[in-house]
């Protein structure tokens, strides 16, 4: 009798024990997981496209994240935008460094906004079921038709309306896609028709040192691009917004991202702008500095946890 009482007694307390771990820890049901700072079981995977300044922005999102008492991993250069929506809506991926105006074009073939302020407002409104979009900064790296500091100087060029009459004269670099996506828009808004567009990469070294050796007259590339200042290319002022803005902006699960998460990526954006961008880039590309060092010190220079 007393050796079954034992046993009765000692089972009531281990369920006791049992409830109260599970009433203090992560994983009770009644517990939200937007009140942590990872969701549910408090981990998330930052992904990223394939391109430096990508891979930087993940570092600086999972260092932001682990300051906000995350468990993180990092998973670099996953792929293509359809590669990383892919991640999110299958669970591998729980957040990604997004560009505003790409993302909107992605999920709308048909939008036509260009402002920062239209562009996220579109966006939000198309983002699919169980997806979120967090605020986005005022760093932008959006795409701009660039010349040699000569070509700018002897045919007066300053702005794409400068450009337009003068397209014919030209050779264009730029990605294979440019062609099916601005040809008929620059032609629309500049009557700009190039003399030939040439593929080259995606504001990469090719298009670089295609301009540079003037196999090309004009090339695509992007502003926060540290070869633009390196060699002292002219950013010619796109006027009429041919172009639409690409803020950058954290793109995510609402599963994943609990309020502490979603607070910490919203600081990286209030503190992220376009030059500091920039200059963080160039650090990676031509420093050769580790991304994940740069992002550090980001992070502590903005006042960010980490």
């Amino acid at each position: 009798m007393t050796r079954t009482w034992t046993r009765l007694l000692s089972a009531l307390a281990t369920g006791a024990l049992a409830v109260g771990l599970t009433a203090c820890g992560s994983s009770n049901p009644l517990t939200p997981a937007s009140t942590t700072a990872g969701g549910a079981d408090n981990t998330i995977v930052v992904g990223s496209a394939d391109f430096t300044e990508n891979v930087l922005l993940a570092e600086i999102y999972a260092g932001a994240l682990r300051g906000a008492g995350a468990k993180v991993t990092v998973k670099p250069r996953v792929g293509t935008r359809e590669a990383l929506v892919k991640g999110l809506q299958d669970k591998s991926l729980g957040v990604v460094p997004e560009y505003s105006g790409n993302l909107l074009a992605y999920l709308d073939k048909s939008a036509t906004q260009t402002t920062p302020d239209e562009v996220y407002t579109a966006l939000k409104a198309k983002v699919p079921s169980g997806l979120t979009v967090l605020q986005q900064s005022q760093a932008e790296d959006s795409d701009v038709l660039v010349v040699t500091q000569q070509t700018a100087t002897q045919n007066n060029l300053a702005t794409v309306e400068d450009l337009g009459p003068k397209c014919g004269d030209y050779v264009f670099g730029a990605a294979g896609e440019w062609k099916q996506r601005w040809e008929a828009k620059i032609k629309q808004l500049y009557g700009c028709t190039f003399k030939e567009i040439r593929t080259t990469d995606a504001g990469g070294p090719v298009t670089v040192e295609a301009l540079k050796g003037g196999q090309v007259q004009v090339a695509n590339l992007f502003t926060t691009a540290s070869a633009i200042k390196a060699n002292g290319f002219v950013q010619l002022k796109d006027t009429k917004r041919m172009y639409p803005a690409q803020n950058v902006v954290p793109f995510g699960r609402t599963d994943a991202l609990g309020e502490a998460a979603a607070a910490a990526l919203n600081k990286v954006s209030a503190a992220l702008t376009t030059d500091k961008l920039t200059a963080l880039v160039a650090r990676v590309e031509v420093d050769k500095e580790n991304a994940a060092d740069v992002a550090a010190d980001f992070l502590r220079d903005s006042g960010i946890p980490s």
